[in-house]
């Protein structure tokens, strides 16, 4: 088969130099998204020092509004009697390396209600979750906890059917229970006096990076590497037609 002529070489060209600048441009743009990612974690992992290091605030300074990733992770304290009739199953939960659910239940107090995870425990093999939640403790209770967000989902994951949910959402769980509840959850810490259900805390993420920035740099990787693919495709083609010319004898152009 012959060589492409010189014009049908320019169409070619420009064809595969238009493909590999699209390309280029969706690499580019997915490396910047990875590092929009990373400076994102970044700034999480900064909010979550500063609060682990901060004061432990009044439960009523930091639940005035609707929470955010912000306000995620602040430690608070509250004092007030746990609602023993509505105690809520969260299946599907993980806390460090270990999966199973946690334990939720709304906590009433002067200052209005709101929801408390009492804990995790952690599922064992061949065990279905439970059908039902360990009863609260009775009496009145101090909770040293974490401020978390309200988390979003669709309506059967949040909404809570014979007693357990897959998300923490308090506007759902207010619906179900009765009774208004503060916008966001408290993830206990420690419970005084100290309960018999053998909960542990869900601890706080672990403040690594994670591997955007190595992924950044495939993506611009992957967009050099289109780029330099059209040079060599190039080169190719004029070698090649230097080649056929000589071999039939007609004078370059």
């Amino acid at each position: 088969m012959g060589q492409p002529r010189p014009g049908r070489l320019w169409v070619r060209w420009v064809t595969v130099g238009v493909i590999v600048a699209c390309l280029a441009v969706a690499f580019v743009n997915l490396g910047r998204w990875q590092l929009d990612r990373l400076q994102q974690r970044r700034d999480n992992n900064g909010v979550v020092v500063a609060h682990e290091n901060a004061p432990v605030l009044d439960w009523t300074t930091v639940f005035t509004h609707v929470l955010t990733d912000a306000d995620q992770w602040q430690r608070v304290t509250v004092t007030g009697t746990f609602d023993v009739d509505h105690s809520f199953v969260v299946r599907y939960r993980s806390n460090a390396d270990a999966t199973g659910w946690e334990i939720v239940t709304p906590l009433r107090t002067a200052a209005g209600n709101v929801l408390v995870s009492r804990g995790f425990a952690a599922r064992p093999s061949n065990q279905d979750f439970p059908r039902t939640a360990p009863t609260a403790p009775a009496g009145e209770v101090t909770v040293v906890g974490y401020v978390r967000r309200n988390e979003q989902g669709g309506t059967d994951a949040i909404t809570p059917v014979d007693g357990s949910m897959r998300l923490i959402n308090s506007d759902a769980v207010a619906s179900v229970v009765g009774y208004p509840l503060v916008n966001g959850y408290i993830g206990a810490v420690t419970i005084t006096p100290v309960p018999t259900d053998a909960l542990v805390p869900v601890d706080p993420p672990e403040l690594t990076e994670g591997n955007h920035f190595s992924y950044a740099l495939q993506w611009f990787a992957f967009a050099g590497i289109a780029a330099v693919g059209l040079v060599v495709l190039i080169r190719s083609d004029l070698r090649d037609r230097r080649r056929a010319q000589a071999e039939t004898g007609a004078p370059a152009s």
